[in-house]
């Protein structure tokens, strides 16, 4: 008899029709995955199978738009969801309204999350600010939820495993034995989804609000991709294949699946051949080493639109380009894409976001420090400096968009272009993580630049961690990086470096705040508002205390 190991969880649900969504879940064995609703709509599918374990996404058909249905999940004909005697309020799918009924968009987000310690256990960095919104939501039927949840990164940390997930790993292997204690392979890939998503509380939330997911770089490895030369160093050790193989094997089943739309989901000859076989492992491996090794096969980038909110979640990650004589955080295919869904259709959209995992605007000393970094590493000071720029760039995490100045640049002009002219959204949004804290930046472009000021209100929203440590360097160096000495010094690192100054200045116009946080912003019409909350307490009591609640838009 089979039963649910993980989910369900709830990914997709259709903004354009209001009539269908997809759900995930993992099964112990193989068997037919039936997810029916209480208004009628229903959808069924066979599990698919991976390195031994069972999946599917089963595609929901049927629902109402603009209503909330319960739903229950089946294994063959036994009801495995809800549990019997849970705690918590039924699962739902909430469909958007059409046409003229459309409402307001609330889009939560943040990144960098621990799973959270057992229950009734001390918390070393605090309450999950995940698991607190779904207690949150759980105890208040009338607390406003999410439309949808991004998750912009850091989903399971492969290399920093929790005491519990390090026994399992030493029950398999000997853990004196490269990577040691971090994860070797798709089977302890597994063990992190399923200490992350198997919380209680977190599960019913994932069940419940619609997920849309980017990988970064502790879904792998810390600072993967960071360089040509970091990139050669890993390739040679004797554990990075499997490890790079199995970790984009595992993201494309956990993760990007449900980021797929049904339509994608019938056109991915991947999915299709996973599915054709009784054992996907050998296409799925094929594809995984094959998007390492040349990073332009695929695309885990893509777009979703909810009503009049456009979002483009972008890969920051695999699809760099290391060579340090054209060093860019996207290829030039990554690039056009991006640019070309921007700006495409002006005028049928009220606000874009852009999700990145990594920030594009940071402190001006860290902004600086990156350039000047970049430059150091091309040669531009010789050989002597080119190396002691590469160790400074793996020691310091010098890998932000400032860190590849020419994408930098772009990515500046492609946010002025998309919020100017007649047709200009009200707002863009560059939603990120990855920095352990929360602020909020605003660029100021030259009078002298055409088409400035934009029409278009252009801010970056920052938000993380959800659950993690806060080191207290991250404190002291982010608060020095907006000082005045701080500027001094990040000028002199300019002048060194001879990188000029960017195309435009930016202010921090909130922040910084350090805890386990998430923030959301409210869309309406052309109306934009953000509310970060953190989680504060303990594990026997937390609870979400608002710390900014703010108006994003004028005329409010």
């Amino acid at each position: 008899m089979a039963g649910l190991r993980l989910g369900p969880l709830l990914r997709y649900v259709d903004w354009e029709s209001g009539s269908h969504a997809t759900v995930w879940v993992e099964t112990d064995r193989p068997c037919t995955v039936e997810v029916r609703c209480a208004d009628g709509a229903s959808g069924s599918s066979p599990t698919f199978a991976v390195a031994g374990h069972h999946y599917a996404l089963v595609v929901v058909t049927g629902l109402t738009p603009g209503s909330t249905t319960a739903y229950e999940v089946l294994l063959g004909t036994r009801r495995v969801w809800p549990p019997e005697e849970s705690r918590f309020p039924a699962s739902t799918i909430t469909t958007p309204p059409t046409g003229a009924g459309r409402q307001s968009v609330r889009v939560s987000f943040g990144s960098c999350r621990w799973a959270s310690a057992p229950a009734g256990e001390p918390d070393p960095v605090g309450p999950d600010a995940l698991d607190t919104l779904a207690a949150h939501l759980a105890a208040d039927p009338g607390a406003v939820r999410p439309d949808v949840l991004l998750l912009l990164g850091d989903q399971v940390y492969a290399d920093e495993t929790s005491p519990a997930t390090r026994r399992r790993i030493a029950s398999r292997r000997d853990l004196a034995e490269p990577p040691g204690a971090e994860v070797a392979d798709y089977e302890e890939y597994t063990l992190l989804y399923d200490e992350s998503w198997r919380d209680p509380e977190v599960r019913w939330l994932l069940s419940t609000v619609p997920s849309f997911m980017i990988f970064d770089d502790h879904d792998v490895v810390d600072d993967w991709n960071t360089s040509a030369a970091w990139q050669a160093d890993i390739r040679a050790t004797p554990w990075w294949h499997e490890r790079i193989v199995s970790g984009l094997m595992s993201y494309w089943v956990y993760q990007h699946l449900g980021n797929l739309s049904p339509a994608e989901l019938a056109e991915d000859p991947l999915y299709a051949a996973v599915r054709a076989t009784p054992d996907g492992t050998g296409p799925l491996r094929l594809f995984a080493a094959e998007a390492d090794a040349d990073p332009t096969r695929t695309r885990w980038s893509y777009r979703r639109v909810f009503g009049r909110v456009r979002l483009l979640m972008v890969d920051t990650r695999a699809a760099r380009v290391l060579d340090e004589r054209s060093r860019a955080m996207l290829d030039a295919d990554e690039a056009r894409w991006m640019r070309e869904e921007a700006l495409a259709d002006p005028g049928s959209y009220d606000h874009l976001l852009i999700g990145s995992s990594l920030p594009w605007l940071l402190p001006p000393l860290i902004h600086d420090a990156e350039s000047w970094n970049a430059a150091m590493c091309r040669g531009g000071r010789g050989e002597r400096w080119a190396r002691l720029g590469e160790k400074l760039r793996r020691a310091s995490d010098l890998e932000h968009w400032a860190a590849f100045p020419e994408s930098f640049r772009l990515l500046t002009e492609l946010l002025r272009e998309a919020g100017s002219g007649p047709d200009a959204p009200a707002t863009v949004c560059v939603l990120s993580g990855d920095v352990h804290h929360a602020y909020i930046t605003e660029p100021e472009w030259p009078a002298s630049t055409p088409g400035s000021p934009p029409d278009s209100r252009i801010l970056q929203l920052t938000c993380s961690p959800v659950h993690n440590s806060i080191p207290a360097t991250i404190r002291a160096g982010f608060r020095f990086g907006w000082s005045r000495p701080g500027r001094w010094l990040g000028r002199a690192l300019a002048r060194h470096g001879r990188t000029g100054s960017p195309p435009m200045r930016w202010r921090k116009s909130g922040g910084p705040w350090f805890g386990n946080q998430l923030m959301t912003l409210t869309l309406d019409g052309r109306k934009a508002a953000l509310t970060l909350v953190q989680a504060k307490g303990n594990a026997t009591g937390a609870q979400l205390e608002t710390v900014l609640e703010r108006s994003l838009t004028s005329g409010e």
